[in-house]
């Protein structure tokens, strides 16, 4: 306790010293970044640092549409079989190298074995070939209409230098050198403090508006400095105190409080909402099974996690039974009657049948993130109902974003639950929602297999006629309620906060910190 104590009363008198610039960004974000490699981890430290350091070949504008980011134009062959990009003049690297298509096509290339929408796209993909030093090609091995999607949604690749992107699958990246608007500062990291990133002054941004994803990513700060602080009360003090000027992810008992600080912007920037998730191990007993799994969802009440985590019935939805969040054009309560009312007879039968004798079940319970460790309070009271021995490992969200990577069985260090949480455009389609992949041991951690869910994802995506698209979709819907890759546990929403010296904040399904200015 004293060593947090003393690392909190160093960051913040960093933070008020008389060095620290007037155009330096100081946020205070919701996890320890410890893993650089974006292709690795589906957490969303990595996933947003990312966006600092990285550029993408398409983003999302605010409609949910894809626009060339990095490419300047493209072209379809008449058959729908080649894709041509050519990329926009001008881009570097960190390191002052040229960006190449050889870059690109490397870089596509691990992301389409090691991230779920890169695996979609891979399935298609006959070949990613180099035309010439700024030109490359996709050539399919059938026609696949989302192409663009896949390269636009908020998982997508990340471009590389081709020396980087070409490592062994089986290695972590651990350099830092994208093209992004920002780069790190290396030598200023301390995992478990802080990350910083400056200006990429080599940064061409495009001319359009920042819109979402997409546009001109302009750096208006010089620096951005993301503080690690576990305890969010400290957080706050600082917050309101002017020593700190943006809050990434605040305790949602905190935002009235926050509201009616004179000082202080609260803005809801993504509108689709947070997907809580209750993330089986389908590798161990019992929810190696359907019938296991199936037995946490006989113990659902969304109402008592939704007030555990959130309390403020303002940010939350009473109830949502759509995989692919509620709100979306996806949306369907197709096979979640059962999560309407909680039934712990069902859950433990369904338990007997799936094998389990009272043998220990691992639960991961985080202790830096409060509404996580809330969820999962509710979930290991619903277990002990229908009769589970827990056992409960505690450790920061860091420490289990490695642990959840295990493959072992419970008694080698392995695990059977933990809760996580993802939204935004990229979980509203079952092509692109990470946990909602079943490819068994090509899935996200939890390794959810449902070869008979992938067919009738690929018979979704395979579809040209958008009128069949509705039926489509609740035919997954259904068959996702029987094999239950993740079981959701509510639909809320999470607002950042921000001093106001800061404009330009946009709205989008993260937290990015260019258009953003300082006064």
């Amino acid at each position: 306790m004293r060593r947090i104590l003393l690392t909190i009363v160093l960051l913040l008198g960093t933070l008020t010293g008389a060095s620290a610039s007037d155009k330096t960004l100081r946020a205070v974000v919701h996890a320890d970044l410890k893993i650089l490699d974006p292709t690795w981890t589906t957490i969303y430290i990595t996933n947003r640092y990312g966006y600092l350091v990285y550029d993408t070949l398409f983003s999302f504008d605010s409609k949910f549409q894809p626009k060339p980011q990095m490419v300047d134009t493209w072209t379809v062959s008449p058959d729908s079989l080649t894709y041509t990009f050519t990329l926009r003049p001008g881009l570097v690297f960190h390191d002052g190298q040229p960006v190449t298509a050889a870059d690109c096509v490397a870089s596509l290339k691990r992301w389409m074995v090691k991230v779920s929408s890169g695996q979609i796209l891979g399935k298609f993909v006959a070949s990613a070939e180099v035309v010439d030093p700024s030109t490359f090609r996709l050539i399919l091995k059938e026609p696949f209409g989302l192409v663009l999607d896949m390269l636009g949604n908020p998982t997508t690749a990340f471009m590389m230098p081709e020396r980087i992107a070409s490592k062994p699958l089986n290695e972590q990246i651990t350099e830092s050198i994208g093209s992004g608007p920002f780069k790190m500062l290396r030598d200023e990291w301390r995992p478990g403090n802080k990350a910083v990133f400056a200006r990429h002054e080599g940064y061409v941004p495009r001319k359009e508006p920042a819109d979402y994803l997409s546009g001109g990513k302009i750096a208006k700060v010089d620096r951005v400095e993301w503080l690690y602080i576990p305890d969010a009360n400290t957080t706050l003090s600082a917050l309101m105190a002017g020593e700190i000027d943006y809050f990434e992810a605040p305790p949602l008992d905190f935002i009235r409080l926050m509201k009616d600080n004179p000082d202080l912007t609260v803005l809801n920037i993504d509108k689709l909402g947070v997907q809580g998730l209750i993330r089986p191990n389908s590798l161990n007993p019992p929810f190696n099974s359907f019938k296991g799994r199936q037995a946490l969802l006989s113990m659902i009440d969304q109402e008592e996690y939704m007030q555990a985590v959130v309390g403020d019935d303002s940010l939350y939805m009473k109830f949502c039974g759509a995989f692919f969040l509620c709100n979306s054009a996806n949306e369907t309560d197709i096979g979640s009657a059962p999560m309407r009312k909680p039934d712990f007879a069902k859950a433990k039968a369904l338990l007997k049948e799936a094998g389990y004798n009272d043998e220990k079940m691992v639960v991961l319970m985080p202790t830096d993130r409060p509404q996580y460790a809330a969820a999962m309070t509710v979930l290991i009271a619903q277990l002990r109902k229908a009769g589970v021995n827990v056992d409960i490992q505690s450790a920061d969200w860091s420490t289990i974003s490695v642990r959840r990577a295990k493959r072992e069985p419970v008694e080698q260090g392995g695990w059977n639950l933990f809760i996580t949480t993802h939204g935004g455009p990229d979980v509203m389609t079952p092509a692109t929602n990470t946990w909602f992949s079943s490819r068994c041991d090509a899935a996200n951690v939890g390794w959810a297999c449902d070869p008979e869910l992938e067919r009738l994802v690929g018979v979704w995506m395979r579809e040209t006629d958008a009128s069949k698209h509705k039926a489509e979709i609740e035919a997954i819907q259904a068959r996702a309620f029987e094999s239950l890759p993740y079981v959701p546990f509510g639909q809320f929403f999470q607002p950042i906060a921000f001093r106001k010296t800061l404009t330009g904040v946009l709205e989008a399904p993260l937290p990015v910190y260019w258009n953003i200015e300082k006064k």
